[in-house]
């Protein structure tokens, strides 16, 4: 690592002109949350592995900022040289920078990963001190990444109908129908969920995330697909031609942004004729007036951005945002199918897992909390970590129709680590399971007709009074927010603190957001809206047919950590009323897992609470019980036995 800071500060030094600092985002050329490993530049420079944050390397200092959820994960992999950052806590980066480096002060930046939006922020802050933001020709931490992975060539593949639930076709023309909406000659799409979803590909350039590294541009008569070509075989090349589309090498994305500024695209391909006569959009009138060019600020990266004329550029959230995240109907029936075969897989896993630490640890197991465990283990030669365990729900999901692999990396967390909220156990490093701790695991699969995004949290041995007056809070909150009825307009800003109040009411809480989107077949974090106290939960409404995750938690360092995660569609409310005209909504949970009753404290709980987990308890066996053995489902039965009041 330190070897790494004094060749990256080398190159600052001899950069022209010199850097006074160098930021490091996290981000790809598509500000992505989960990006490849050949883009974990930021981990590669600092150590840290989460995947928020960003680094800072001056002359004298390596700063990392990151937030809540990864605050005891950075303690732990950060090391001396690097001093952590607290979002929230500590001055923000860009306040940093203006208020700590000198006087035109030059701080560099690939201007790829980098949002349009956040080197706007900086710029500002930077201008009170004549300081400047340097666009770097080359990414710095290429030039000193000696074993930097190569690019993924992994091959585009076409999401059949079948599964999207809409033509690309019907897409492209809602798309032209915002842009002329809004008087905009075309549009820049940089999100790779966006660009998978309005094409109807998938692919596997990021791991846990099935997209491609692409862009896109769409006009009135072109829709363009920047991609390395390949990965394109002869059958999606047909298939993009069939629908109008235009496949062009990955890196001529920049110099068409130019083309599309000056209203010179079309003319490159003049010698094909125009598609408005294909599609029935646009029309050349049309194109002429319109002098606008499309690029959301907080996803479009800054290189191509200054290939724009800033006058003409609607800066303004993608229209494919929003469309994507209002499921249609087959994406609905799909999601719905892709977590009933992934709720057997958590059941058949807690069967197993509640088999082996009684065979193995002596524990009283899932269902007995009268005794403790015992503290000899029966097998000295067999244990199960944290990856061993989680290496086998991978397992029971791999046996579901239509698996493609895990949504993101599996927390599976005993103990001390399940406080550490974005926990990933690795082979070397992670713990025994402890029959005297608490076990959480968040997980998730990619199913061809769904993604999904689960968290329970168990104990198999004696849970304390502590322990269960916090999961019970937590469960409180749960349900709280899933049985939440809110007229249409209401943001997930507005929501959060139904999640909250059960823990508040305790003094306790938790460092991250409440729920979020859920991709159909594409990302398990999914925008634009939020269930969250964090301000940009404000930017947009929760609609019908949106997905959401429902996950409280709470987290006590070195000790134990609870979450409880279901996704939820949206829906109509079907209310008596409608005050205002303004209709109502509510939530349906689509997940199913059993909650584990003898970590909840009873006395806790009012009656309606105990109506709804015995309802959702017994939905969760009518549903799971086709996929289960015999056992399987006798276990089920037993984690779902009503509650009486």
């Amino acid at each position: 690592m330190a070897d790494t800071l004094s060749a990256l500060r080398s190159l600052m030094a001899s950069h022209s002109p010199p850097l006074d600092a160098l930021v490091v985002p996290s981000e790809d050329y598509h500000q992505s949350e989960y990006v490849s490993a050949r883009d974990k530049r930021r981990e590669f420079v600092s150590g840290f592995t989460g995947s928020a944050g960003l680094a800072l390397i001056t002359m004298k200092k390596a700063l990392l900022w990151t937030d809540g959820r990864y605050f005891l994960q950075a303690d732990k992999e950060l090391s001396d040289q690097w001093n952590l950052m607290r979002i929230g806590e500590d001055p923000a980066v860009d306040v940093w920078m203006a208020d700590n480096l000198p006087k035109e002060a030059a701080i560099g930046v690939d201007p790829w990963c980098v949002s349009i939006d956040t080197a706007k922020r900086w710029e500002h802050a930077f201008a009170k001190k004549q300081q400047k933001l340097v666009q770097t020709s080359k990414n710095l931490v290429d030039e000193v990444w000696k074993n930097q992975p190569p690019p993924e060539i992994n091959p585009v593949i076409i999401h059949p109908l079948e599964f999207s639930g809409r033509s690309i076709k019907d897409k492209l023309n809602d798309l032209r129908e915002n842009l002329m909406r809004e008087k905009a000659r075309g549009i820049i799409i940089t999100t790779l969920d966006e660009v998978a979803w309005l094409y109807n590909i998938r692919g596997s350039d990021v791991s846990y995330c099935p997209v491609v590294h692409a862009f896109a541009i769409v006009t009135s008569n072109l829709a363009l697909l920047y991609v390395d070509k390949r990965k394109v075989s002869s059958e999606v090349l047909s298939y993009m031609e069939e629908n109008g589309i235009e496949v062009r090498e990955y890196g001529a994305v920049s110099s068409d942004v130019a083309l599309l500024a000056s209203n010179q695209l079309n003319a490159l391909f003049a010698v094909k004729g125009t598609q408005a006569e294909v599609t029935g959009n646009g029309t050349k009138e049309m194109k002429d007036e319109f002098e606008l060019i499309w690029a959301d600020p907080t996803s479009c990266c800054y290189a191509l951005y200054s290939n724009l004329d800033a006058d003409k550029v609607l800066l303004r959230p993608s229209p494919l945002a929003l469309a994507k995240a209002i499921k249609n109907p087959v994406e609905l029936e799909g999601l719905k199918r892709a977590h009933v075969r992934d709720g057997a897989a958590v059941v058949q896993y807690l069967f197993w897992l509640d088999h082996q630490m009684q065979e193995i640890y002596g524990a009283s197991g899932y269902f007995l909390a009268d005794v403790g465990a015992s503290k000899k283990k029966h097998s000295e030669t067999i244990k199960l970590t944290e990856v061993t365990a989680s290496d086998k729900l991978e397992g029971f999901r791999a046996s579901k129709e239509h698996f493609r692999g895990l949504s993101f990396p599996t927390i599976s967390s005993v103990g001390p680590n399940a406080a550490i909220i974005h926990y990933a156990p690795r082979a070397e490093t992670c713990a025994e399971l402890d029959p005297d701790r608490i076990y959480l695991f968040d997980s998730g699969a990619q199913y061809v007709d769904g993604t999904t995004d689960i968290t329970r949290t168990v104990h198999f041995g004696k849970p304390s009074e502590h322990e269960k007056a916090c999961y019970t809070a937590v469960l409180k909150g749960h349900i709280a927010l899933g049985n939440a009825h809110f007229p249409n307009g209401t943001n997930g800003n507005a929501l959060d603190i139904l999640a909250r109040v059960p823990l508040w009411k305790y003094g306790l809480d938790y460092r991250h957001g409440t729920g979020h989107g859920i991709g159909s077949y594409l990302n398990v974090h999914e925008g634009p809206h939020l269930i969250s106290f964090r301000p940009q939960a404000r930017n947009v409404p929760l609609q019908e047919s949106m997905t959401v995750t429902d996950e409280p938690g709470y987290y006590e360092d070195g000790n134990f950590g609870i979450r409880l995660e279901n996704v939820l569609i949206i829906k109509d409310a079907g209310t008596k009323f409608n005050f205002g005209d303004k209709g109502y909504l509510s939530f349906e949970h689509i997940t199913w897992a059993p909650y584990q009753r003898k970590l909840i404290d009873l006395s806790l709980l009012i009656p309606e609470e105990i109506d709804w987990l015995n309802s959702y308890h017994s939905k969760c066996r009518d549903i799971l019980a086709p996929y289960l053995n015999e056992s399987e489902s006798a276990w089920l039965k037993k984690a779902t036995e009503p509650i009486s009041i």
